[in-house]
């Protein structure tokens, strides 16, 4: 019997859904979802678009109410232009990303009170991301009653860290209440390590891969026999690369300068770190790549700086995880900026020739997806992944309900 699955991937701005059908056994490679949507938050309203066949709607939405959002998302489900099914109750199972999970969840789990209550706990380490995914979980409750609900986390994929690598040098206590290296984008990682395994036609149990996983939030994970055992993101994601608005890892005195010598305290800390640094702190233009790259052919230096900067870190982040690994087979760019800046991509691995990594310009160039872009020489190779979380989610869904059943 086929399964219906929904999947939401809910973020602080925006939110992303899509509905798979999948039958008895399903393909490793992703389908395309029957419908998809996406909403999109400004500060005072919000659009939604939704996909279905060749039919797309728009929609206003007045006010960022996420329970109203959900609702009327689900109503195009079964209504209008883009209906796919008849009657919501044909929805078997939703799926949601959940970013922290702790340390007490490693697998995908149903969402129960003790699930909810432990996503709640954790926005703490997470408040633009596990609100919003507990926002997402009790407005499904809400529109489809006690349909089963399963979180997929975001940290779960890191579990296996070794100590040297999840261990903080700072008084053994915190880490014993639970400060220590979680990670993030484990979602990403974990489908883009399995593919690019597929892609070079090799067992994953056997490659050292490194995942450059570059959106607006930027994050690496060292994966060894598909294990990852090592990332830069940590106790929350503000941690590693330098990012779209987030600074990434910083000298930790400069928090306490701050606070002596202007005053900061916490929530001024914190917009200042997650909001106002990265690419748009240095450049003072945007935390968008595109932006940033449209400024430097006009010959903004502040710009072609925050670029030097952000490729600078990242190379030197990527050197990091290859020691961890001790070796690298295949090192992957994935995500927005990963997929469509061959610029980045091209001076990233500039900076590598001395591991034996080699690009193809005229690849590189083209930004296919799913390819191998290095040179046949290339003693590492260098894919570009399209990053399929969603897809992730609604297998995880599929093979959590098999194993109950």
């Amino acid at each position: 019997m086929d399964m219906n699955i929904l999947v939401l991937n809910a973020g602080s701005s925006s939110q992303k859904s899509c509905l798979y059908r999948l039958g008895s056994k399903i393909a490793d490679s992703p389908p395309e979802p029957l419908w998809s949507a996406h909403i999109e938050w400004s500060k005072t309203a919000g659009m939604m678009e939704v996909k279905a066949g060749g039919a797309k709607v728009a929609i206003e939405l007045a006010a960022g109410d996420s329970a109203t959002a959900i609702s009327k998302m689900l109503e195009t489900l079964v209504v209008g232009d883009v209906q796919i099914l008849d009657d919501l109750a044909d929805i078997d199972v939703v799926g949601h990303r959940v970013v922290h999970g702790g340390s007490a969840y490693s697998q995908p789990v149903l969402v129960d009170d003790e699930v909810k209550v432990a996503i709640a706990d954790l926005s703490v380490l997470a408040p633009a991301h596990n609100p919003a995914n507990l926002a997402g979980i009790e407005a499904i409750e809400l529109c489809l009653g006690n349909v089963p609900q399963v979180a997929v986390f975001d940290t779960a994929f890191h579990s296996q860290m070794p100590l040297t690598s999840a261990v903080y040098p700072i008084p053994y206590q915190f880490f014993e209440e639970g400060i220590r290296r979680y990670g993030f984008h484990g979602i990403s990682h974990d489908y883009c390590s399995r593919r690019a395994a597929q892609i070079v036609d090799t067992p994953l149990d056997t490659l050292k891969l490194i995942n450059c996983h570059l959106g607006n939030g930027c994050s690496l994970a060292a994966v060894d026999g598909g294990i990852g055992i090592d990332t830069t993101m940590g106790f929350t994601p503000l941690e590693g690369l330098m990012m779209g608005t987030r600074s990434g890892s910083i000298d930790p005195a400069i928090l306490l300068h701050l606070m002596r010598t202007k005053g900061y305290d916490a929530d001024r800390l914190d917009t200042m770190l997650n909001r106002e640094s990265g690419l748009k702190g240095v450049s003072g233009i945007s935390g968008d790549m595109r932006e940033i790259g449209a400024a430097i052919a006009n010959g903004n230096q502040r710009a072609q700086l925050a670029f030097d900067l952000y490729v600078h870190r990242l190379k030197s982040a990527i050197g990091a995880m290859v020691a961890s690994l001790g070796g690298l087979d295949v090192l992957v760019f994935t995500a927005g900026v990963g997929e469509h800046s061959a610029m980045v991509r091209e001076q990233v691995c500039r900076g590598l020739e001395f591991l034996g990594v080699t690009l193809d310009a005229a690849l590189n160039s083209a930004s296919p997806m799913d390819t191998v872009i290095s040179a046949p020489d290339s003693a590492v190779t260098v894919l570009v992944i399209h990053t399929e979380e969603d897809w992730a989610i609604a297998k995880a869904c599929w093979q959590l309900r098999q194993q109950l059943r």
